[in-house]
Order: structure tokens, then C-alpha cells, then sequence
């Protein structure tokens, strides 16, 4: 990979397909998007790794909301290995207590049951009661690859100056910018050190609709103008 790291949100192996030709480097896969994305079918990993090079990093999650049962955990932790074995390269999850924290307990299982594939921890991030303090606590982690933010719930446009500080503070490694991500904000991010961008709704006309090569193909010649 040379420049930025571009990821693609793929449904299906036709997502998956097309955002390998149009230039990305790295899939997340996700099912059922009108929640933010829940744990696919292990069948869909598969296929997308019979006809797809690029690593897939799968989604963990069983709910629309940042909280897991016990019981949805330890169905978490069992989709990690079947998924694993079906082809994920590693998991995006993450999960915030009832008092809007970082749930370290829950994030650590699933880290033990995933290990030692890499991982990226979700938006939870930017719904936090006190989204510095999440960060700190995320940024500790072992085997964190990604951290997959917008600065804020509401998005990039409104998160900037997060991602910014988060930046100014070391982690513009770690930095996957996504959620509301429009071309317009990428100069900025480019400028505080953000080389990974995450992008879904941005490549395709809806959701209901197939990821698009050529709108895959303009946000690879975007993030790489460095």
C-alpha cells in the first residue's frame, strides 16, 4: 500500500468486488446497515475471501445499541472464531458501560477471544460521556490496530476539532476516519496527520444499492493527495 490507507464498508461479495477495483486497501464487513452495522454471517466472509485479496476486518456486534449482555458476549466471542476461520484478517468492536465509559471488561473478552488478529474499535468512542477519557482508555489496549471515529455523533464535519486534539496528542496512527466523512474533509485531516480513512455511504448511491468502482476510485485518488 503506498499513500493512505482507504477502507470500504462492503455488504456482499459484489461490495467487496468492486471496492477491491476501485483501489481499496482494506474491507470492513458489516450486515444491516439501517442500525450502524451488526455481525455478518460467517458465509458472507467466506465467499468475499474466495474472490476478494483484500482484508476483511468483520463487525462484532449483536445490537444497534454500545452495550452487550453477557449472553450477547459470549455470542460474540463464539462468532469471532468461526469468522476467523471463514477469513476475517480482524474484528471491529467496542463497548461503552451503562454509564456511558469505555466497558473495558467486555472490550477485553472479545480482545482475548480475537487475539492475535488485530482490531478496531468502533464509534462507541465518539458516543462516550467524556470522549477524552474513552480515548485514553482505548489507546491502551493490546492489539489495537484501528480506532474507527468521527470526533462526534453526529459526524467528521462536527468532530474536527476531537480529531485534531486526538492527533496533537500522538494518535493520528491510529485515527480511522469515518462517519460522515465527505471529500471536503479530508484536506484537514490529511494536514493533522490522519493517513486511514473509512468510507461507506460515500461510495454508493444508498445502502440498498452496490458499492460504485468509480466513486471508490475518486476517494483512492483523494486520501492519496498528500
Amino acid at each position: 500500500m503506498t499513500g493512505s490507507l482507504l477502507e470500504v464498508i462492503a455488504l456482499d461479495v459484489r461490495d467487496a468486488m468492486a471496492a477491491e477495483d476501485g483501489g481499496a486497501d482494506r474491507l470492513e464487513i458489516v450486515a444491516d446497515m439501517s442500525v450502524g452495522g451488526l455481525t455478518p454471517a460467517p458465509e458472507t466472509v467466506a465467499a468475499i475471501a474466495k474472490r476478494s485479496a483484500l482484508p476483511q476486518m468483520v463487525m462484532l456486534r449483536s445490537n444497534a445499541g454500545y452495550g452487550a449482555t453477557p449472553e450477547e458476549l459470549e455470542g460474540l466471542e463464539r462468532d469471532a472464531r468461526v469468522l476467523a476461520d471463514a477469513g476475517a484478517a480482524g474484528f471491529v468492536f467496542g463497548f461503552l458501560d451503562d454509564e456511558g465509559r469505555v466497558d473495558l471488561a467486555a472490550t477485553e473478552a472479545l480482545i482475548h477471544a480475537v487475539t492475535p488478529l488485530p482490531w478496531t474499535f468502533h464509534r462507541a468512542v465518539d458516543n462516550a460521556d467524556d470522549v477524552q477519557a474513552s480515548w485514553r482508555a482505548v489507546r491502551l489496549l493490546p492489539n489495537l490496530a484501528t480506532v474507527l471515529t468521527s470526533g462526534d455523533p453526529s459526524g467528521i464535519a462536527a468532530g474536527l476539532p476531537v480529531l485534531r486534539s486526538r492527533a496533537e496528542a500522538g494518535d493520528a496512527p491510529i485515527i480511522l476516519a469515518g462517519g460522515g466523512l465527505k471529500p471536503h474533509l479530508v484536506p484537514p485531516l490529511l494536514d493533522y496527520g490522519v493517513r486511514a480513512f473509512h468510507v461507506g455511504g460515500g461510495v454508493r448511491s444508498s445502502w440498498s444499492d452496490p458499492v460504485d468502482v468509480e466513486r471508490v476510485r475518486r476517494w483512492r485518488d483523494l486520501v492519496d493527495t498528500i
